[in-house]
């Protein structure tokens, strides 16, 4: 029979889920109490509906298979699902709309105890759909992309508002000149197998191979210096470089630079997790897609396709594909999280996973990679019964892939078939680009 979870010690599973439990605590911690009601990111919930989401998302997941009573039915459905407004509009809920924060934290704490003494004992599967491997699993990477989702949302609030470390860690890099790569052509394998006995989440299925024309692509990512060249040649006012959307989106918003970046006198900054500092010009640059767009125009250029960014990670001169791009790679990203690491390294810094076969460089763990392909299901692609909407609902033309993890992606969601996916119009997560070969090759 084919499956989505290999038969796994529960103990173990058990253990990822208590893990990663600690990681979104200590985050909360992270925020003053009286900041619990604030909203980074116009686009997103206020953070006190996160701390009652990732319970109620792992109790409502759950409910059905350990036969849970509910406890609190009005809790379940507030904080059962998360917001994506493509179509412009904005929240409008105000702080005294949502439950006091005690009342939400002995939600959790309540939620939790009883999931921990039902789990364990539930008589589900070992393996297939449905499986206990499964719904942990869903329950795991669910509240680690929400790790994730709550570093970039407090890294866009005011820093009074945050507990921690005053200052960022700064990596030195050493000097580089940025290239291309020329990858030959061949084959590229989207995916995982169904019998992989591997967990992947339902848009990772099924596997197939596609056939990549040569091409040329950026080693390394586009930098805060190469993009702040294209800012300060008025990429942000051409509008030639822009698609009809972003122009308007970026017009009635007022986007004027990457929102990593501030202005600090007549100098540029970067919006570190507690402090601003200059702005590091080797690191990668954090843009929406339609500002990665912009650039690679002005740059005559393209974001890769996702099948392209897979042939240069994983592709080779003969047919074997490796599990990552260099073969250090395992042993150096078993590591992320970095729990003291909020920043990207430098673009030439090799030590995060070394070049791939072709050469290219810093393709995991420094910052998510916009692509130019529009998130659609794979040939052969069932959703999840246990969470039929998690990637169903967003085949809507509206959103793109990224490939590649940041330094807040945890170690699990480094696997080659995992894909993420965000609207064109969003700044916020830790995403960059590289460019490939386009029409118009007119600038370096």
């Amino acid at each position: 029979m084919a499956t989505q979870a290999a038969p796994t010690n529960r103990r173990q599973l058990l253990s990822r889920l208590c893990d990663a439990r600690l990681e979104t605590d200590a985050l909360f911690e992270m925020v003053r109490p009286e900041a619990m009601y604030d909203r980074p990111i116009p686009e997103r919930h206020r953070i006190v509906f996160y701390v009652g989401h990732l319970e109620a998302f792992d109790w409502n997941l759950f409910r059905s298979a350990c036969d849970l009573a509910s406890f609190h039915c009005e809790f379940d459905r507030l904080f059962a699902f998360g917001i994506d407004p493509v179509g412009g509009g904005l929240p409008t809920d105000r702080p005294q709309d949502w439950p006091r924060i005690r009342e939400v934290n002995a939600y959790r704490e309540r939620a939790r105890q009883a999931l921990d003494r039902s789990i364990e004992a539930a008589p589900l599967p070992e393996d297939g759909e449905g499986s206990f491997g499964q719904l942990l699993n869903v329950a795991i990477e669910h509240r680690l992309m929400h790790a994730e989702t709550l570093a970039y949302m407090f890294h866009q609030m005011p820093f009074e508002h945050k507990r921690g470390a005053a200052t960022a860690r700064v990596f030195q890099g050493s000097s580089f000149t940025p290239g291309c790569v020329r990858i030959p052509a061949g084959r590229a394998t989207l995916g995982q197998r169904r019998d992989s006995r591997s967990f992947g989440w339902d848009n990772e299925f099924e596997a197939h191979t596609v056939d990549v024309p040569e091409f040329i692509i950026d080693r390394y990512k586009v930098t805060n210096g190469q993009f702040r060249q294209f800012l300060e040649d008025g990429g942000y006012e051409d509008r030639a470089l822009w698609g009809a959307a972003g122009w308007e989106w970026k017009t009635a918003q007022r986007i004027s630079h990457p929102a990593f970046w501030v202005r600090r006198g007549n100098a540029w900054a970067y919006r570190s997790i507690f402090d601003a500092i200059p702005l590091p010009s080797d690191w990668p640059v954090y843009t929406s897609h339609a500002e990665a767009s912009a650039y690679a125009r002005w740059a005559g250029k393209a974001l890769p396709k996702e099948v392209q960014w897979h042939r240069a990670a994983y592709g080779t001169q003969g047919v074997h594909e490796p599990t990552y791009p260099s073969a250090d790679s395992p042993a150096n990203l078993g590591q992320y999280p970095l729990p003291d690491a909020w920043d990207p390294m430098p673009v030439n810094n090799t030590g995060i996973t070394g070049a791939s076969a072709f050469g290219v460089e810093g393709l995991l763990a420094n910052g998510w990679e916009w692509t130019s392909t529009e998130f659609a299901p794979f040939p052969g692609f069932r959703p999840f019964a246990c969470y039929p909407g998690y990637s169903a609902r967003f085949f809507d033309g509206k959103h793109y892939v990224l490939k590649g993890g940041s330094v807040r992606t945890a170690s699990c969601m480094l696997r080659r078939s995992f894909r993420n996916w965000f609207q064109p119009h969003y700044q916020y997560i830790y995403a960059g680009f590289r460019c490939a070969n386009g029409p118009n090759p007119r600038r370096a």
